[in-house]
Order: C-alpha cells, then structure tokens, then sequence
C-alpha cells in the first residue's frame, strides 16, 4: 500500500501510545453559553466570545487547581445561527491556526493542560468551504490535532440541509490531500490517545476510533445530543468519553435562551458516570480519569467482523459522498434543493425523527 493508503492499526489487539506523564489526569468540561457572532460586525462579537472563552479556561483551572484537559462544546467562539448564509459564515468563521487558536495557545501553556474545542473554520487550502473543526492544543500551544468533521446528517430537515463541508462530503479529494489515516484521526498524546467528533448517532464511527486505540473520546455538540448515544458507545467500546454541550444561553440571536441545553457529563469505559453538570447552566463538570491503570488492560473492541464484512462491502450510504466537491451551496435552502435528487435510497413516505442534535 502507499502511504496514504495506509492506517495506524495492529493486528494483535494492542495499540499504539505515547509514554504517559501522569498516573491520573484531571479534566474539566466546560459547558459554556453558545452566542452568534454578528455577521455584520464580526470582529468585536467574536472577540467578545473568545474572551468570554478565555475567562471560562482561567475559572476552570483556578477551580480546585489546575487541569490536565479543559474541553468545550462545538462553537464557542462563532456560536450558531441557522439563519446563516455560507457567505456570513466564511465572515464569521475562523482560521486554525490563527489569531484565537494562538490566544487559546498561550493559555495551553500558562496552565500546562490541553484545550480542546470546535469551531466553524476557513482553509486557504479548501477555497469557499466552510469546515466544522475540533482543534486540540497541546500545552506547549501547539496544535496536536486539526479533525474535520467527518459527516452530516441529510435528509431529516425537509427543506433546509446543513452546508457544511465534512470529510464525506469531499472524500477523493480529502483522500488525496491528507491520507487514509486521517478520515478518522487519533492523536497521541502524554495524557492519553485523544480522538473527537460532533458527529451523533452513528455508533460505527465511535467503534472505528476504538479500533485505531482511541482511549478519551471526546464528543461536543451544539443544541442537543442523545445521552444515550453517549453512554452506550463508551461501554459498547470501553473508552473514557466525553460530552460537552452547550448551556443556557440568553441574548443568542434567533434562539429560545435554553433551547436543548445541559447534559454534560464524563463516562466511564464501562458507561459509568464519573461526573455530570447538575444544571443546564454555565458550568464546569471535572472529573479524574486513571489513565496509566486504564492502559495497562486495554484492548481494542473484540468483534468478530468475519460474519458480517460483506454486509459492509456490499451497503450503499443513502447519499454519495463528494457532493461538495464540485458545488458548495450558498445556503441551508439552496443545499435541500441540490441534495434533492442526490438521494440514492428510495425516499419514504413519513421520516421520523426523536429530536434530532440541532447540528447532528
């Protein structure tokens, strides 16, 4: 195989790490307000979130001292609007690396933990995409891992679909850029192998991280998750697994003040909770996670994917992948209309949905 074809994987059950500076880690998830940047006057307004932003990680390492990991939800920075054109978002989006990821940086290093969270991002490399990144800055300020989102949900909404460009929806090209290995990325840290995703209600995506020696899951999301979801995939995969959602969040524009907020919280690879936030509100959850005790006896999943592989090879998604390759739509109304007749399943007559993630 060349080397973009090639996966981080063993054969034996065991995986690849990196030595460990700690025993126990300490971790705080922030559940932090979600608030849409002014595509109109964005420079002040986003600011105002990253400060808001950078307070959150003082307050989380002052409290009981200082953190190991400090993890917030999928857009505290831009915030989110489903009022948003792609063009307000390319305004509103951010870079990575750039101006607030260097800001975030400095507070990495002034703490010494890591800081994990999502935003909405531009790439020079991927003219007018908009990306949906979870960056992980390590305590040297350095980015350690850039992961892309790797899908959107389609065909649930009716008449608006997220535009959003994920890893799926450019795959070839992806494949091309970056190498089979990063459609689904672990990276390899002193305090664990770390992997994240916004990405609900897909249990095979949660396995394939496991597969490839993920130990801390780390999952955010924006208006909505299933707790459920979460708690099963830590104990169908044995990981530590986080969820950072979003908190109340009053004066966000267009939006009810607690719509689908709360429920953050830390599982066990056993689908035990080790800490949840007690109220929808601005909050920190901590919580303590024995890695060196937990590495000593992991394995990856045992699966016996000899009975059901050519179900795998053999199953079409409902939709391709690569449709925004060649066209980026400029809205969520002009992305149902494109995806329209993109739809290889027969469609049926009634969808239903239980309260799908505002941003699945």
């Amino acid at each position: 195989m060349s080397g973009k074809d090639t996966v981080s994987m063993s054969k034996n059950g065991t995986y690849e790490t990196v030595p460990l500076k700690k025993d126990v880690i300490r971790v705080c998830l922030v559940q932090s307000r979600v608030r849409a940047v002014d595509a109109n006057n964005v420079a002040a307004t986003r600011k105002a979130n990253l400060d808001h932003m950078l307070g959150l990680i003082d307050a989380a390492n002052g409290w009981l001292g200082p953190k190991d990991l400090v993890m917030f939800h999928e857009f505290p920075i831009t915030g989110f609007s489903g009022s948003w054109n792609r063009e307000a978002l390319l305004k509103v989006a951010i870079e990575v690396p750039g101006e607030e990821t260097e800001a975030i940086a400095k507070k990495a290093q002034q703490y010494g933990c890591y800081i994990v969270f999502g935003s909405y991002a531009r790439d020079a490399d991927w003219p007018n995409h908009v990306l949906s990144i979870t960056s992980v800055i390590a305590p040297t300020g350095k980015i350690v891992g850039r992961h892309w989102k790797l899908r959107n949900i389609k065909g649930i909404f009716g008449g608006f679909e997220v535009f959003t460009t994920t890893i799926f929806d450019v795959l070839d090209q992806y494949l091309e850029m970056y190498g089979r290995d990063e459609v689904i990325p672990v990276t390899r840290t002193d305090i664990g192998n770390i992997c994240t995703t916004s990405t609900q209600l897909e249990p095979e995506i949660i396995r394939a991280f496991a597969l490839k020696g993920g130990e801390l899951m780390l999952r955010t999301a924006t208006g909505g998750f299933s707790a459920f979801d979460i708690q099963a995939n830590a104990r169908y995969n044995e990981m530590y697994t986080a969820i950072v959602n979003n908190a109340i969040s009053p004066n966000n524009p267009g939006s009810f003040d607690d719509v689908a907020s709360g429920g953050t919280a830390l599982y066990g690879p056993n689908g035990e909770i080790v800490a949840k936030a007690t109220s929808p509100n601005e909050t920190g959850v901590l919580g303590t996670i024995p890695i060196k005790q937990f590495r000593a006896t992991r394995r990856i999943p045992n699966i016996h994917v000899s009975l059901y592989r050519d179900l795998y090879e053999q199953y079409v998604e409902a939709y391709p992948p690569n449709l925004f390759s060649d066209y980026q739509p400029t809205d969520g109304f002009d992305s149902a209309r494109y995806l329209k007749d993109k739809r290889v399943w027969a469609q049926a007559e009634s969808i239903k949905a239980d309260a799908p993630p505002a941003n699945d």
